[in-house]
């Protein structure tokens, strides 16, 4: 278990940004569409022997000649406000099945990882996922933020279109943060660093489809640029959500009207600052999830 260097950066209190898979890949979306941005150079890798299988293997007349591994690399980059390294992981190591680390591999990682950012003096980790909600795929997501420490939570509220994830955990029934997204923070926490997880709003009736939500990534990525100085381009963000909200309104014109218009009611569920809810209640909500589980376990293995 190590960690390859290819580089030496002199960086001065770097903030580390992490990025890995999970529910639309919103996080890893978002992480390195900001690396890309700020042209961030790769300087080390975590050498993936002793967390992953291997995911491809090529055979040339007949012979295995290699293996290919899911990479785990970080990338640095100086910007006019900050030095900022990048952590983005292919994989989440698990030692269970399902996609999100578990056990003590996920542990090993996490310390891997922030192993690299105390090293060059980092001071405060942002991490980044999904946030399943009941909102319609036409709205606007907003971010929900947990800091790791209460003294972050004056700064949180300032961040633009961003909101506590504790103001809405008693509405929506969301009161964790699955995988190393969650466990790093809890890390970080414990090694003396900072620490603010990010997450881009994903409706409730997406989160089992295979499809990415690069409008929620969107969202993320407005709020670490404006938080770490990097100049943004959303252009290619723009066109990667053009295709896929065409590929989400297919799926969507198939729904049985009964379902649409249940769903079509979340277009109209707003929440003030404090999230005071709107129009619909806790009651219509619960029911409008029963009904939209039930078409998607039904319709899911003809579609």
């Amino acid at each position: 278990m190590s960690i390859k260097f290819y580089q030496q950066p002199k960086l001065q209190r770097p903030d580390l940004i992490v990025g890995w898979p999970g529910i639309g890949n919103i996080g890893i979306i978002a992480v390195d569409a900001l690396r890309e941005m700020a042209r961030a150079e790769e300087f080390a890798e975590i050498e993936p022997w002793d967390f992953f299988y291997p995911k491809r293997v090529l055979i040339k007349d007949g012979e295995l000649k290699d293996m290919e591994f899911p990479s785990n690399k970080f990338y640095f980059c100086q910007t006019s406000k900050k030095d900022l390294i990048f952590f983005i992981g292919e994989e989440q190591p698990t030692e269970a099945e399902g996609a999100y680390a578990k056990g003590e591999k996920a542990y090993q990682m996490a310390n891997l990882v922030l192993d690299v950012a105390l090293k060059f003096g980092c001071e405060r980790v942002y991490t980044s996922g999904a946030a399943v909600t009941l909102i319609h795929h036409t709205a606007k997501p907003r971010v929900w933020a947990v800091p790791n420490r209460k003294e972050l939570i004056p700064e949180v509220k300032g961040y633009e279109n961003t909101i506590l994830m504790s103001n809405i955990t008693g509405r929506v029934s969301q009161g964790t943060i699955t995988g190393l997204n969650g466990l790093l923070l809890g890390v970080a926490k414990k090694r003396g660093l900072d620490g603010i997880c990010l997450l881009g709003e994903i409706p409730a009736y997406l989160q089992g489809f295979p499809l990415l939500y690069p409008k929620a990534s969107r969202a993320v990525v407005e709020v670490l640029a404006n938080r770490l100085g990097i100049r943004i381009d959303l252009t290619n963000l723009d066109d990667l959500t053009r295709q896929v909200e065409d590929k989400i309104n297919q799926l969507y014109e198939k729904i049985p009207p009964e379902v649409k218009d249940k769903l079509e009611q979340l277009k109209y569920v707003t929440y003030a600052k404090e999230e005071k809810p709107g129009p619909i209640t806790e009651e219509d909500k619960k029911r409008i999830m029963k009904d939209i589980d039930k078409f998607f376990q039904k319709g899911g293995k003809e579609d």
